[in-house]
């Protein structure tokens, strides 16, 4: 399973990180995603990092202000969210793709194996 964490409420120009830690199976062949969904919208994608690590895929809404990251020994990977804006209010989930590495593939919520429950973050002055 997995296990989002890190929200919270902060004002516009701040930070926060998200973390997924993955139980019960090895993200060293999981690409991990981060989606977002906001009140009476879609569920959208924010950023992915591919199983291996080497390749990292966002948003044009996020880039230059997220990074995701992927700490394999701790079996988690990081959104560390920079600069963070009004519009980037939502629940925020994150999903695993096994030997996930296609940014099209990616970019899809409905490749991916496994969710976890969400986490809010709420950018409000």
């Amino acid at each position: 399973q997995l296990q989002a964490s890190g929200g919270g409420l902060v004002q516009p120009g701040e930070s926060l990180r998200l973390s997924c830690v993955a139980s019960g199976f090895s993200l060293d062949y999981y690409a991990i995603g981060w989606f977002r969904q906001a009140p009476g919208k879609e569920r959208e994608f924010v950023a992915a990092i591919s199983y291996s690590g080497g390749y990292t895929y966002y948003t044009d809404a996020v880039k230059g202000r997220f990074t995701i990251s992927k700490d394999n020994a701790k079996n988690t990977v990081y959104l560390q969210m920079n600069n963070l804006k009004p519009e980037d209010t939502a629940v925020y989930y994150c999903g695993a793709d096994i030997l996930g590495g296609s940014y099209y593939t990616l970019k899809e919520a409905a490749n991916y194996d496994y969710w976890g429950q969400g986490t809010q973050v709420t950018v409000s002055s």
